[in-house]
């Protein structure tokens, strides 16, 4: 197991682009914890190690907010090479110009010059971090890199292969437009236009998720028409939407009340992009605020799918 363990120590200027870094690292199945004192790395990393698989990927912001601590980084390193440690140093570096500018945008001041000048304390940082640069692994430079060529720069270097954990994540929710759209939804899809099973009285109070009902809504040439269009666009947006270090996405399917079309087509897309490989999960969260008069089985439903149910 110990083979497997990776630790990525992130460092560098202040400004340069560590947060987005750990959050990079975080989206990719990394543990993360910012500006631990370098003084518990050892004794940290030991305990991740001993975890096994449950904690084997491990990054650290260290960095000169941690004041006189930030000194005993060099014994932390010599301790961990001891101890036969493996570990990386990523090195967070940007022009003076790009982060004063930054500084300013931000209205921040900078941690070794809080009621001074930020050149003056750019100058005593690089002071401090020169030795520890010499170190680094990798030494990445965001004068001019945009976020997600910065996210895309860390998945070449640091995703673990194909873990299936690490590719994009997908949530297809169900829902009534009369409640309102899933606020975290990425992308909505509005299927009113389809024919309408609740003016079939048999229908009415059966949900898209029962076979007859399904089978109505699919019955029509513009819903084979639309899910044409439909996987085809996710077909495209999906593999794109990972290549730019995306992690999770939310595809919110609404219809009038999200109990007969919103379901049957929430369904639909959750059958293709399972088979397209990606993890996906659907959930219908209007769907039990309706009249609903059926059977269910309870193993088809999650926790967020039955918080409505009356």
């Amino acid at each position: 197991m110990e083979n497997n363990f990776r630790l990525i120590i992130v460092t560098g200027m202040s400004g340069a682009g560590k947060t987005q870094v750990m959050q990079a690292l975080e989206d990719m199945g990394y543990f993360c914890v910012d500006n631990i004192p370098p003084v518990l790395i050892p004794k940290f990393s030991d305990l991740c190690r001993q975890a096994g698989e449950r904690i084997n990927h491990v990054a650290l912001v260290v960095d000169i907010r941690g004041g006189e601590f930030f000194e005993s980084l060099s014994d932390a390193l010599k301790s961990l090479k001891e101890m036969q440690v493996p570990y990386e140093i990523v090195f967070m570096e940007a022009t003076d110009e790009a982060l004063i500018r930054r500084y300013k945008e931000s209205r921040r001041s900078h941690p070794l010059a809080p009621n001074g000048r930020i050149t003056t304390g750019l100058k005593e940082e690089r002071r401090m971090l020169d030795s520890i640069r010499h170190r680094a692994d990798y030494i990445i430079d965001t004068t001019d890199m945009k976020t997600n060529n910065l996210k895309s720069y860390l998945r070449q270097r640091f995703a673990e292969g194909d873990n299936p954990d690490r590719r994009l994540a997908v949530t297809v929710v169900s829902f009534g437009f009369k409640y309102g759209i899933p606020l975290d939804a990425d992308m909505v899809w509005d299927v009113r236009f389809l024919p309408n099973p609740y003016y079939i009285p048999e229908f009415r109070h059966k949900t898209g998720r029962v076979p007859e009902v399904n089978n109505y809504i699919h019955s029509f040439d513009i819903t084979t028409e639309f899910k044409n269009h439909y996987f085809k666009t996710m077909d495209f947006l999906l593999p794109n939407y990972e290549k730019e270090g995306k992690s999770q996405f939310v595809i919110a399917v609404g219809c009038t009340g999200g109990m007969h079309r919103s379901v049957a087509m929430a369904e639909a897309l959750y059958t293709h992009i399972q088979e397209l490989g990606y993890r996906v999960s659907v959930e219908h969260r209007d769907m039990m605020k309706n009249n609903v008069e059926e059977d269910f089985n309870p193993h088809e439903f999650t926790a967020e799918s039955s918080e409505g149910a009356k």
